[in-house]
């Protein structure tokens, strides 16, 4: 595909780099030649110099025939209205890096207005990633479909599982809620189960569930979360965002900034968390307020220097804490690969690492008519998302009288928000989306299901 990207910092750069090893034709934006002189010396990548807001600079990138550009430059304006401006010169699709809360909350109603395929926050990303390491611990994956109301979840069998010994068929008496079993991997294989498919310990099974009903199913499966308390150091974005989803989960949250303007923000909008002006390397102040005691601790801060020190002095007073670590420069990570650290993240990656699963999905999907998929099982088979938009040869007829191709299943169908576990006597319908979950390849459209 001819990929332009608007922004040579670090997503920028990371994006272009990951999209150079795939045979991507690139193209990079930027006003700083440095940058781009830095860029263009390491990869095989075409560089421009110049403001990518322009319709001149974006002519000369050719962007009346490229197939998608992504803006992710630091400020968020910009990268909307180059967007803007890039889908009215005749670009395919737009992505857009946006981290301002506002502006991310505002987006659901305004995204059409401005022609925007995707919008990124990294912040908010890296907030969701660490919910859910907080929440379920023991989970392998979780991704979403179906605009968020579905969930496709990733777990292991331990030994004194519910699962352990049973049929897939008998498993809904466990799972209910209209969860459905999709894969299940084992060693080296993937299987896609039938009823009669009898689930062992340490096997990873995948599943579809509704957002709604997934903590009470991992909750009845023994996977719960551990941690009831959690302390963040630093008042970032990422600690905004990462606060709200683990208050609304009922978890305790006390966050100190050294900021006082910060802190009194925080204190506006996150009314049942505790907010603490100080600074989050003074020892005592973290003694006096429990970080020996808390169940889990994240650094937040400005730099990798405080944050790094900050979790080695947490590990040392709590142990038993789970502590996470932010690490703005993943090119020193490695470097504390042996240290006593639990988890380290960076939101720039974990963005960079979103946008390229889209990417890849758009790169699948050309010619096709399934909206996203997802590789699952360490890419041995693949969840793909149909929109049914008019009649086929699978509309209309019940499931059980459709001839289906083997090592594939319909794992879910959503219907007007309402998610459908299919059954025999279940039938797809116009309007519907459908989820469907296959080892095998070239399936463009829901008729592909069929023998």
């Amino acid at each position: 595909m001819d990929i332009i990207i608007v922004g040579s910092g670090r997503v920028g750069r990371t994006i272009a780099e990951h999209l150079n090893t795939e045979a991507h034709s690139i193209t990079v934006i930027d006003e700083d030649v440095r940058a781009l002189e830095k860029l263009s010396d390491t990869q095989n990548i075409m560089t421009i110099e110049g403001n990518g807001a322009t319709l001149s600079v974006l002519t000369e990138a050719n962007v009346s025939t490229c197939d998608l550009l992504i803006a992710v430059t630091p400020t968020d304006e910009l990268n909307l209205y180059t967007c803007l401006i890039a889908k009215s010169a005749g670009v395919k699709r737009t992505i857009a890096r946006v981290r301002n809360p506002l502006y991310t909350k505002d987006l659901p109603f305004v995204k059409d207005d401005l022609k925007l395929s995707l919008a990124i926050n990294p912040e908010l990303l890296c907030a969701k990633e660490l919910t859910r390491m907080l929440k379920f611990p023991d989970v392998e994956s979780m991704t979403s479909f179906a605009r968020g109301h579905i969930d496709l979840i990733k777990i292991k069998v331990e030994k004194n599982s519910l699962l352990a010994g049973k049929k897939v068929a008998k498993s809904s008496n466990i799972l209910k809620d209209g969860i459905h079993i999709c894969t299940v991997e084992r060693g080296d294989e993937c299987y896609i189960p039938n009823g009669e498919f009898v689930i062992e310990e340490g096997d990873f099974i995948s599943f579809t569930a509704p957002s709604k009903a997934a903590a009470k199913m991992l909750k009845s499966l023994g996977i719960i979360s551990r941690r009831r308390s959690v302390l963040l150091l630093g008042g970032s974005r990422t600690a905004f965002y990462l606060a709200q989803d683990l208050l609304e989960a009922g978890i305790d949250v006390k966050i100190i900034d050294n900021d006082k303007e910060r802190c009194f923000e925080l204190s506006e909008t996150l009314d049942d968390a505790l907010i603490i002006y100080g600074d989050a390397m003074d020892q005592d102040l973290l003694l006096s307020e429990g970080i020996e005691h808390v169940d889990a601790i994240i650094t937040l801060m400005n730099t990798d220097e405080e944050n790094l020190v900050s979790s080695l002095y947490a590990k040392k007073v709590n142990p038993k804490a789970k502590v996470i670590t932010e690490i703005g420069n993943l090119k020193i990570s490695s470097i504390f690969e042996n240290l006593p650290l639990d988890t380290m993240f960076n939101p720039k990656h974990i963005a960079g690492k979103y946008i390229m699963r889209y990417i890849k999905a758009m790169h699948n999907s050309l010619n096709s008519e399934f909206e996203t998929v997802h590789f699952i099982a360490d890419g041995k088979a693949v969840a793909l998302e149909f929109r049914v938009r008019e009649s086929s040869r699978v509309t209309g007829t019940p499931l059980s009288n459709l001839d289906i191709k083997d090592d594939l299943q319909i794992a879910c169908i959503t219907r007007q928000g309402r998610m459908i576990a299919p059954k025999g006597s279940d039938s797809i319908e116009i309007g519907d989306n459908v989820i469907v979950v296959t080892k095998l390849q070239g399936l463009s459209s829901l008729d592909d299901i069929l023998r």
